[in-house]
């Protein structure tokens, strides 16, 4: 009989998904020609006539209902894909419109994430799947989330084998899809285990339906339809219950006591030895129903156990003499084993469930056979040009000495496509001796454990090996420029200036790749020291050199005269840079999938940020911040937590805030950078200035000036993550906030100046924006309008939004002042709307601040002594929260209540004090020592 196939199918290993796709450039039709690899994790679940149907399932999620997520979650074999299949084809009945995804464990790697899910999104939509292999993971992260934004229909995405996932930024991106879904879309997703989310605020809201293995289990009746019904066994009402009971309404096991009944006389003899935990009843039940196949099916089956991905050519060669085409057919038609994969050439997968078990058999009953055959599918892989798969088996083998000689060749060119997580795979799994018998791939050992992990571990592993004084001038090469690499990353700037200037004085023609990378790498050293026409002459040279064709030099040529442009104040230009080098690892398999486009990935959320599009650079900072830090970049790590905290706060999430600063901090401290350390205080005081606390801020600001040599080197260089924001700026701004803002105006002119003829433009504007606001501040309007406009036409031009923004209401205030004159009409509508997008943040709050504002020179009216009531104890925690900057949204869910009562304990505030709005309320507070 035809068995049914049994749930939560594995995905193949993804090695080249986008090479996969690429062989859809000329098809009329999505699914035709779609590799192996990409069709198996985009479509959906096959049916099966054996399949029993999970009526009550399907009624729950087709049902309408208000939930944004719904989660099936059971151990293997309780039939969450099939369910999921099932509910998929009866919503595309109903008129939605679905897509599917399945994981695996490659897919914790935020871009491939995105890549993937663009798929199974243009296969929804039938569009073709490639022709945009060379877009960043930035660009398809924001068209992932308009093209799921902008769906007119309803739809569903189905999401299966979610266990798989535990990277923090898949888990944010995942948060930010189920955030931004219309009214009328869902996720489904399927999991083993309890997957990495926050589900607290879905089910608090309704919004989660959760659908778990008791729900999954087979019920009596569908227990008889599938042993009666499909494989008409005829079992009486005792051996059904008896099986009912043993497996718990567990599918797979069922299943497979069905395929083990059908060849039994003695049924019921049978049905009465079972007992025992779902795994060793799995074992003994599959162990029965191989032992049933012929005995050529099961060697071929024990054979291919090693594949990941079964075609016919590799399959014959691990089955000499075996027709592998036909049993491949055979089992397929079988409904055993193996299931087909739509694709250009035949081609399957084992089902996940059977996967580990095979091998284990194949281990246990053959263990002699297991490296022979890997090592056999090494060399045919090797022989049709699959490095990365000869490479696995080789290793799988046990044979290190091959698997070293096939990686040597490709070793570097690996890195330089930027292929990390692959390399540190295979790192982890290679003897440490063996590396090191082999310079190269030492050095490309440590250039992956800097850029993936830690670059103290490859500082010293480097220093160990000593590659340096090799009698190979190639080996020296590859060794300075990692050394060079190494420094910087470890924040010793100087000293990488040095060791480079060095480096480049040998030949360039030693090491393509090396050299390429040391030239830029010199060139952001060398932008770093001040030397901005060296550094543009060296990214000149890097473009002209061999290596410089690798994705990874390509993407830090274009990051690096991106980031000269942002420091000059060119936003715009800075951001096309930054939007090409993101996208740099185009026109390879493995496109957007890199570790090293977290530096330039950070500098385009960076650009984004600036120019006020908060919405598209969260999601890529979820993605960045994290590889940022893992890494250990330390400007990038700086600006990355800075623009994460400086979003939660302004929407009112203050504790995210802080804590996300407090990351920051703790990850200066565990790497060793004094410099991360006082950027997370710098930061924290900034924030406290703008709730408001003038003694928390400069206590914060006298902790930060505590490192004193930090804060001379950051003066003495010109560092990404403090041309706009260093201590001294940090001072000038609390002293007009909090004190003589006319003294404050003196000093920022001076120091706009001394800024400006140093040729750091973008440090000049930020100091003239504040010297604008001290003298607003101390009463010079007309001052400071005059001086604020030629300014706003230079921010407008280039699209510096959140050099307003980010300096909170007083700046939204000059800007609303501005536009009050009613100038900006005369002169551009462009800076009409730049004005506009600078207020809007804190229109509410200023439209309150007028509503209580006393006219202009108007004699200052008498202030009471105390409020007319007592504040209850609640009012005074609603009072605390609001002078700390929590929206109204977020003071209710800190305290539990809903958004109305916190409205309401507002009003009876104002009452109570006498004020009207939210920023008198917070004044009166502090006047009457209400407000800590």
């Amino acid at each position: 009989m035809n068995a049914p196939i049994l749930p939560n199918a594995a995905s193949p290993s993804p090695d080249s998904l986008t090479a996969d796709c690429a062989a859809n450039a000329s098809s009329a039709h999505p699914a035709v020609r779609l590799g192996a690899r990409a069709a198996a994790k985009i479509a959906p679940p096959a049916s099966h006539t054996t399949d029993i149907p999970r009526d009550a399932i399907r009624d729950l999620v087709c049902a309408p209902h208000a939930a944004k997520l719904v989660l099936v979650r059971a151990p293997a074999g309780f039939g969450k894909t099939t369910a999921m299949g099932q509910c998929r084809a009866q919503l595309a009945r109903l008129g939605f419109e679905t897509a599917w995804l399945t994981l695996d464990h490659g897919d914790n790697d935020p871009s491939r994430f995105v890549h993937c899910l663009q798929l199974a999104l243009r296969h929804m939509d039938a569009e073709r799947l490639a022709g945009d292999d060379a877009q960043s993971a930035a660009d398809v992260t924001l068209a992932v989330f308009d093209r799921i934004a902008a769906r007119q229909s309803p739809f569903a995405l189905f999401i299966d084998e979610f266990e798989t996932i535990h990277d923090p930024g898949v888990i944010a991106l995942l948060h930010e899809i189920v955030d931004r879904l219309p009214r009328h879309g869902f996720v489904v997703i399927g999991s083993r285990s309890q997957p990495h989310l926050s589900l607290g605020r879905l089910r608090a809201r309704g919004q989660l339906l959760e659908i778990d293995a008791d729900r999954l289990r087979f019920s009596l009746a569908e227990t008889e339809r599938m042993l009666n019904g499909h494989a008409n066994l005829a079992l009486g009402g005792r051996d059904l219950d008896r099986l009912q009971r043993c497996t718990e309404g567990w599918a797979a096991a069922l299943w497979l006591a069905s395929l083990a009944l059908e060849k039994r006389d003695e049924r019921s003899a049978f049905i009465e030895r079972f007992s025992g935990s779902h795994d060793p009843l799995a074992d003994y039940l599959a162990e029965d129903v191989l032992a049933g196949q012929p005995e050529p099916v099961q060697t071929f089956l024990l054979q291919c156990s090693v594949l990941r991905q079964l075609s016919a050519p590799v399959c014959d060669a691990l089955n000499p003499g075996v027709d592998s085409a036909t049993m491949l057919r055979t089992l397929d038609q079988a409904g055993l084993f193996v299931n087909r994969v739509e694709a250009a050439e035949p081609a399957y997968r084992f089902h996940s469930l059977f996967s580990d078990f095979l091998r284990a058999q194949l281990a246990r009953r053959h263990p002699d056979r297991v490296p022979l055959l890997h090592l056999a599918a090494s060399r045919w892989h090797e022989q049709h040009g699959h490095p990365v798969s000869a490479i696995d088996h080789a290793i799988d083998a046990g044979d290190v000495e091959r698997a070293l000689g096939l990686l040597l060749p490709h070793a570097v060119d690996f890195l330089a496509q930027g292929r990390l997580r692959l390399l540190a795979r295979w790192f982890a799994r290679l003897p440490q001796d063996g590396i090191d018998c082999h310079p190269t791939i030492g050095i490309v050992h440590a250039w992956t454990i800097c850029l993936t992990r830690s670059p103290l571990e490859a500082m010293a592993l480097a220093e160990q090996a000593n590659w340096r004084t090799a009698p190979s001038a190639e080996i020296r090469a590859q060794a300075d420029a990692c050394h060079v690499v190494l420094l910087a990353t470890l924040d010793r700037v100087e000293e990488a200036y040095e060791a480079g200037r060095r480096c480049l004085t040998a030949a360039l023609a030693v090491h393509p790749f090396a050299n390429a990378t040391l030239v830029n790498v010199m060139a952001t050293l060398a932008t770093t020291m001040g030397h901005r026409d060296e550094a543009r002459r060296l990214l000149d040279t890097a473009r002209t050199i061999g290596g410089a064709q690798s994705a990874l030099n390509r993407m830090y040529t274009e990051a690096a005269e991106g980031l000269i442009d942002l420091q000059e104040g060119h936003l715009r230009l800075a951001t096309a840079r930054f939007h090409l080098a993101a996208g740099t690892a185009g026109g390879h398999e493995t496109a957007g999938f890199t570790d090293g486009n977290a530096w330039a990935g950070l500098l385009y959320a960076r650009a984004l940020y600036e120019a006020g599009r908060v919405a598209d650079a969260e999601p890529l900072l979820n993605i960045y911040v994290p590889l940022a830090r893992d890494i250990g970049l330390p400007d990038h790590a700086i600006a990355g937590y800075s623009m994460q905290a400086r979003i939660a706060f302004q929407r009112g999430d203050v504790d995210l805030a802080f804590r996300l600063l407090a990351q920051l901090e703790r990850l200066g401290h565990d790497r060793r950078l004094p410099r991360v350390v006082a950027s997370a205080k710098l930061e924290r005081a900034r924030l406290l200035l703008l709730q408001g606390n003038a003694e928390a801020s400069r206590s914060e600001l006298d902790l930060a000036a505590g490192a004193t040599a930090v804060w001379t080197r950051i003066e003495a260089l010109r560092f990404l993550a403090h041309e706009v924001d260093s201590l001294t700026i940090a001072r000038l701004r609390w002293a007009l906030h909090f004190g003589d803002a006319g003294d404050a105006a003196r000093a920022l002119a001076q120091a706009r100046a001394d800024a400006a003829s140093a040729g750091r433009r973008w440090r000049a504007m930020k100091l003239q924006l504040l010297e604008c606001l001290a003298l607003l501040r101390a009463g010079r309007e007309p001052d400071a309008l005059a001086a604020a406009w030629p300014l706003l036409g230079t921010l407008c031009a280039e699209g510096l939004v959140r050099m307003m923004v980010d300096e909170g209401p007083l700046a939204a205030r000059l800007a609303m002042r501005c536009q009050a004159s009613g100038a900006t009409r005369a002169r551009d509508p462009l800076l009409e709307d730049y004005l506009r997008a600078c207020i809007e943040p804190y229109a509410a709050q200023l439209a309150a601040l007028a509503e209580g504002e006393p006219p202009a020179h108007a004699a200052a009216p008498l202030e009471p002594l105390e409020p007319l009531e007592p504040l209850t104890r609640k009012e005074r925690r609603v009072l605390q929260l609001l002078a700390q900057g929590y929206s109204n949204n977020a003071m209710a869910e800190k305290l539990f209540v809903s958004y109305s009562t916190v409205c309401t304990h507002l009003r009876n505030i104002n009452a109570k004090l006498n004020v009207h709005n939210r920023t008198s309320a917070v004044a009166a507070g502090r006047r009457f020592g209400l407000i800590d």
